[in-house]
């Protein structure tokens, strides 16, 4: 036998299969370890930032296509950080400002990226959402043993006494957790009894890590979204006797969950806590310089300065930094990058919600990311999402998910018989 036969692939196996086959597996594991990444944040530059710079840059080289359809994401988002850079027009001292920008225009970049690829391959969105549980599933882990000290040095897992998992602060991480769990209870309401019986203690976990990072913002992001997808999911529900069953299963999850709370305010340290943080309005809150009185000074001086008074100025000023995604993109990002945002979410909120009941194969994904979606949106008036690395995710897979529902109509409509 000719030593040249050992090179070939195998008969019926030609070797352009075997080499594409060995190509989406390399771009499956490339791109389910970027979204790994991005739930270890403990200092910056974390690894997420680190890597998905060669990962743009590598898929960029290799053929990446912003088509028509996320064209439109990728205007807003660069329109944005002009704004950005009007703002930055309003300082006599730069300091570290720009990177603060060139921040700014990175997540904006990875959002554009993720639309782009789950459009090309809606198979990645599943990679994404394994990869983004696994990643939730051990920060809160290690949140939760931080919390309760339960190995030396597991405090560095916490941040004023509260669960950060591998985070740098706890509002952050009780966010980041919340499509997990969303997606984990989606699996709970409508999979095989096998897997729901997987994801239930998994969702165990990350309501977990949610409860403990002891974040009002998380708490109520975490309700709100549940309840949220309990609807859509009984809405979307073919017929009685699968509405029956979501009714049902809910109502146990919602008992499960109510029975863990219970046990963990047995433990005297997380009662106290936990009565301290569910207060709704802080002393920081209801100050004269609290959080709410800021908001009226910043929403004034908005007014006053279209150019915005440059980013991150207004903590420097006040001590405190703007809490509301509104505000801050007003005097952050002038009155260009506030127009250019407002744009984007309006348009993303209204083209997500006119195909969310729409059978598709992506109709799960596509729930719970846009659910999470409009969660955040909420979290946004009390809380500044700016520079959340999971938000400009959650904001890419939505625009994915629109485009793929754009493809998939244009095809349908050119297989149209003529008459």
């Amino acid at each position: 036998m000719s030593l040249l036969a050992y090179d070939r692939p195998p008969p019926g196996l030609p070797r352009a299969a075997v080499d594409a086959k060995l190509v989406s597996l390399v771009k499956l594991a490339a791109i389910g370890l970027g979204v790994f990444l991005s739930g270890f944040v403990i200092r910056e530059p974390a690894p997420y930032e680190l890597y998905m710079v060669g990962l743009i840059a590598v898929w960029a080289l290799a053929g990446l296509r912003i088509s028509r359809r996320v064209a439109p994401l990728l205007a807003l988002l660069i329109a944005f950080n002009i704004g950005g850079l009007i703002s930055l027009s309003q300082l006599a001292d730069l300091g570290t400002i720009p990177l603060y920008i060139a921040v700014s225009l990175f997540l904006a970049l990875t959002s554009v990226f993720f639309a782009a690829i789950v459009e090309a391959e809606a198979e990645l969105l599943s990679v994404v959402f394994r990869a983004w549980v696994a990643a939730a599933a051990i920060t809160a882990l290690f949140g939760i043993l931080g919390y309760f000290n339960a190995f030396p040095g597991a405090a560095m897992f916490t941040k004023f006494g509260r669960a950060a998992g591998v985070f740098e602060d706890p509002n952050v991480f009780g966010p980041f957790l919340t499509l997990p769990a969303i997606y984990l209870l989606y699996l709970i309401l409508t999979a095989r009894p096998g897997i729901a019986f997987l994801a239930a203690p998994l969702l165990l976990i990350v309501t977990g890590g949610i409860f403990f990072s002891f974040s009002r913002g998380a708490w109520g992001l975490l309700v709100l979204t549940s309840s949220l997808l309990v609807l859509v999911v009984f809405l979307n529900a073919g017929t009685a006797t699968a509405q029956l069953r979501i009714a049902v299963t809910a109502l146990l999850a919602v008992a499960g969950i109510a029975l863990a709370l219970i046990l963990a305010l047995q433990i005297p340290a997380v009662s106290e806590l936990f009565t301290q943080r569910a207060q709704l309005v802080q002393d920081y809150d209801s100050a004269r310089l609290g959080r709410f009185a800021r908001f009226g000074i910043g929403f004034g001086w908005a007014t006053e300065h279209p150019l915005g008074i440059g980013p991150l100025q207004f903590g420097q000023i006040l001590g405190e930094d703007t809490y509301n995604i509104w505000l801050k993109t007003l005097l952050d990002y002038s009155w260009l990058g506030f127009a250019a945002y407002l744009t984007l979410i309006l348009w993303s909120l209204a083209a997500g919600f006119r195909i969310l009941f729409r059978r598709r194969p992506w109709q799960p994904y596509l729930i719970c990311v846009y659910i999470v979606f409009v969660g955040h949106l909420a979290l946004g008036t009390v809380i500044d999402t700016d520079h959340w690395r999971h938000f400009y995710l959650l904001l890419g897979l939505l625009w994915g998910m629109i485009a793929l529902e754009q493809r998939w109509m244009a095809k349908r409509y050119r297989n149209l018989p003529l008459g």
